[in-house]
């Protein structure tokens, strides 16, 4: 089932002639002002071009274009339309409407639009053409998005040279989650926010939306907010039983599932997938008995019969759905391993009649629970977490935490006996589920632990994400989007999701509104990563004006801080017990403050954290031996990350500073929220990377008892406290003492509660004294170096390396690798390791050939159902070390090789 794709997927160009704008005449210069009329023509012999989602794309055509004073005509046809400045033909590529514009063409691939300039009976023209409705969709609100973000109608609609864009992932989903009566309520029931957001998110190019219920705990225990957890009851009175939602009232069951059709209804009309998400499947709460809700009328042996009745049920009510997404593991309070509960749950799916796609989140998943699936005959995906519960960088982590690493001697037993046991690697990470010949499609969720809450934009990070989507044939990428748990375990409050305290800077036609940019980003990049930046410039524009340029520059460098400490320095990777936006400060100093994350490494302290990646970051502790006894490793070293957080926070400092002179008012709500989120996010770069460099000289302290060493990181300790109180005296004028994720304060708060913590941390520095016997003997001059390394901006050497992978390699043969460095090195070694994360990283210390160094990846390893993946360290002498392909400049590559086997 799965594709054979691997980094990226080339644009292919799928219309013959399409070079030969310049010789149909259009002169794009010649088309302006908003007087001109403007025709639309549909091909009514075209069954996908007169389809429901293309009339209502070319219905957003009509509007933008009305909006902006000028007229548009639907037609049938060039005759019905007259005489028009131009005409928009809507037209398939082998259609005798395209043949004014193109000689022949091929059919194009899934999801792919053409727009075409030339002429038609003399008259200037564009066509608009797609490989099925969806490719239309896009098409035409691109126009529309020209149009809208335009200086008038024709110059919108005027196009230079023709515009081609295919996906280069299949799925493109974003996620919305119910977890609130309080919060979101006011959004489920509102249908002109479903019109407007659901149009936001086709305009963008997304192709599938999840409607989210039953994740408003992890697991159904000291449950209060229990609206819609365990969702059949709430929407469906099943014929057959007497089950209810106590104390909910028949009109408002009905309402919930005249909605829920309303919303589907709305997402296919737009030409998008609905998805519906059904996480929980326990109907009772244990020890919870301030509940909102319980469930009447079931028992152990009905549960599985009435939720498969139910299902089936609600999929004939609702015949929009296309397909389902359950959580099979514990926290659905399900016990794992209950096959036969899912294999009659899943009969309702094959009941409905129709083709209904099963999306099972990973977690605790394993090969029966996958057949159990597969049986039903319907399509199976498998969602694996990104980077953990929160947003890394754009590329898939090297290794999973230790943490999560399976263990020989661990046996769980229970309702979590998989996740916590033998499956425990899928907990975090895509696990051993890459395998060659899997009868399953694999897809990535970002869940909303890193950025919950403050606008996010980087083009950099998105494109990478849209390259490391499909990575090894995965069919794309579901985002949770912000605000995704707002309100969840009953903590939400009304006034408004967006949490500001100055009620002028909530969003007018709600709270996606804030984040148009964010989706506009994420969608255009993840459908093609090489679009033009034009598609986002141009909006950036319209909102601010002289401003876009420096607006879209401080944003991009603030929204590259969180996603890179996420990555690089983790204390718990739980979004229940980690919310690096509203950080909860981890002790450099064992013992000093309150530790506040369980997730975390033994002994808890800042130096031991882990990076989400250990692969290719390094501890602070780690770094620190390095500094003190060498020889350093190839890994990313927390000095360096510090470097790349102050580097990002001043770019975007000096960036808004620009934009704050050329806004055309900097009172205006939608820059007061741009800017306070980007002075928020700067401040927390700050933060860290002053923590950082604090962590790594208290360790050179803790190890050497130097003085010096203790200054120094007392010094940067107080920069980060100062840092952290600057940003939140601010944010208290901007968000509400209250932002609730959650019930418990690590998921709730202020950035102002945790400045208690930081000041404890830092008291307790400067009272810590080393025994002196407690040191060890290093020397003064290296001690000396590693204080400066700690303080000083590093300086990474690398040289160009000329490394071809190899096409493919075939299973059960050794697999040869040369690397041909342009510059002095010493040594090379290679590390590699098959596409498994429950695995470890192999390496082999590669021979010297000349200028060349090789070595051959050994036949036994490669005889399995992986790929393989690889980079290399290379070393020039005892302190200077790098990887290779490493890192680009803005952070935006797959630091690794991957290499796909013959099959």
């Amino acid at each position: 089932m799965a594709s054979d794709l691997n980094n990226r997927i080339p644009r292919r160009n799928f219309i013959k002639q399409a070079s030969q704008v310049t010789a149909l005449g259009f002169l794009p210069g010649g088309l302006s002002g908003a007087s001109g009329r403007i025709a639309l023509i549909v091909d009514p012999a075209d069954p996908v071009a007169s389809s429901p989602p293309v009339k209502w794309a070319a219905e957003q055509v009509r509007l933008a274009v009305t909006a902006k004073g000028a007229s548009l005509q639907v037609s049938n046809s060039p005759e019905e339309a007259g005489d028009f400045s131009l005409r928009i033909v809507v037209a398939g590529v082998r259609s005798a409407m395209a043949r004014a514009f193109l000689k022949g063409g091929t059919v194009p691939p899934r999801e792919a639009f053409l727009l075409m300039p030339g002429k038609m009976s003399g008259m200037a023209a564009v066509l608009v053409s797609g490989s099925d409705a969806s490719g239309f969709v896009y098409g035409l609100l691109e126009l529309a998005d020209r149009v809208r973000y335009g200086a008038d109608p024709m110059s919108g609609l005027a196009l230079a040279q023709p515009i081609q864009e295919q996906p280069a992932n299949q799925v493109r989903s974003i996620a919305r989650a119910f977890v609130s009566d309080v919060e979101d309520k006011p959004w489920f029931y509102d249908r002109e926010f479903w019109r407007d957001y659901l149009t936001t998110l086709a305009a963008q190019r997304f192709n599938r939306f999840a409607l989210t219920f039953g994740l408003g705990y992890d697991f159904p225990r000291g449950v209060t907010g229990d609206y819609l957890h365990f969702p059949y009851p709430y929407l469906l009175d099943v014929p057959g039983y007497r089950v209810r939602a106590v104390p909910l009232d028949d009109a408002e069951r009905d309402r919930n599932l005249e909605m829920l059709r309303f919303i589907s209804g709305e997402t296919a009309l737009r030409g998008l997938d609905f998805q519906l998400a059904l996480w929980t499947h326990a109907y009772e709460w244990t020890d919870s008995p301030h509940s909102h809700h319980h469930i009447e009328g079931l028992t152990p042996e009905t549960h599985a019969p009435y939720c498969r009745d139910a299902l089936a049920l609600l999929l004939k009510n609702c015949p929009a759905i296309r397909g389902l997404t359950f959580r099979v593991h514990g926290e659905s309070g399900v016990p794992e391993g209950s096959y036969s509960f899912w294999r009659t749950v899943f009969d309702g799916i094959v009941r409905a009649g129709r083709r209904i796609e099963i999306d099972m989140h990973a977690k605790g998943i394993d090969s029966k629970m996958m057949d159990v699936a597969v049986e039903t005959g319907m399509p199976v995906k498998i969602s694996a977490k990104y980077w953990a519960e929160h947003m890394g960088l754009g590329y898939h982590q090297a290794a999973i935490r230790e943490l999560e690493m399976p263990r020989d001697d661990e046996k769980v037993d229970g309702i979590f006996s998989l996740s916590n046991g033998s499956r425990r690697f899928l907990r975090y990470g895509y696990g051993d589920l890459f395998q060659e010949g899997r009868r399953y499609d694999v897809l990535f969720r970002i869940w909303a632990g890193t950025q919950r809450l403050l606008l996010w934009g980087d083009p950099a990070t998105a494109a990478a994400y849209g390259h490391s989507a499909h990575f090894c044939g995965a069919s794309g990428v579901e985002i949770c989007e912000p605000l995704f748990f707002k309100g969840r375990q009953g903590s939400g409050l009304p006034g408004g999701r967006c949490a500001y305290a100055d009620e002028s800077l909530n969003p007018t036609g709600g709270d996606f509104r804030k984040y148009e940019y964010t989706y506009r980003i994420w969608g255009r990049l993840l459908y093609h990563p090489e679009t033009d930046p034009e598609n986002w410039r141009r909006y950036l524009r319209t909102e601010f004006g002289a401003a876009g340029t420096s607006v879209e520059n401080a944003l991009s460098h603030a929204s590259r801080v969180l996603p890179l400490i996420t990555t690089a320095h983790l204390p718990s990777a739980s979004n229940l017990g980690c919310w690096m936006e509203v950080y909860t400060n981890m002790p450099i100093v064992e013992g000093g403050a309150q530790v506040p994350y369980g997730d975390t490494v033994q002994p808890k302290r800042l130096g031991t954290v882990s990076p989400l990646d250990p692969e290719l970051f390094s501890t602070i502790e780690e770094h620190a031996g390095e500094l003190l006894k060498g020889p350093r490793s190839g890994k990313y070293s927390p000095v360096e990350v510090a470097q790349w957080l102050e580097d990002s926070a001043a770019v975007a400092e000096r960036e808004l500073g620009t934009a704050v002179n050329r806004a055309p008012s900097r009172n205006a709500p939608e820059f007061r929220r741009v800017e306070e989120d980007v002075r928020i996010q700067v401040g927390l770069a700050q933060f860290f990377a002053a923590q950082l460099r604090s962590g790594v000289l208290f360790d050179i302290y803790r190890r050497t008892g130097d003085g010096t060493a203790r200054e120094q990181a007392i010094a940067a300790c107080r920069r980060a406290r100062n840092a952290w109180a600057s940003m939140a005296e601010r944010a208290q004028r901007v968000y509400r003492a209250d932002i609730t994720f959650g019930e418990t304060p690590v998921r709730r708060g202020h950035w102002m509660d945790r400045l208690p913590a930081i000041d404890k941390d830092l008291a307790a520095m400067e009272a810590a004294h080393l025994e002196p016997a407690h040191a060890i003997e290093v020397n003064a001059e290296v001690t000396e170096l590693a204080i400066r390394a700690a303080m000083e901006q590093p300086r990474r050497v690398s040289v160009k390396c000329d490394h071809i992978p190899p096409e493919r390699f075939q299973p059960g043969n050794s697999v040869s690798i040369g690397l041909r460095p342009g510059g002095p090195v010493a040594s090379a070694r290679l590390h590699y390791r098959r596409v498994n994360q429950a695995e470890r990283w192999q390496v082999l210390d590669m021979e010297r050939d000349g200028p060349a160094f090789r070595t051959a990846i050994p036949a036994d390893y490669t005889r399995s159902p992986y790929a393989l993946e690889y980079y290399f360290e290379l070393r020039r002498d005892a302190a200077t070390a790098w990887l290779h392909p490493g890192f680009a400049a803005n952070l935006d590559n797959q630091p690794y090789f991957v290499l796909m086997a013959k099959r």
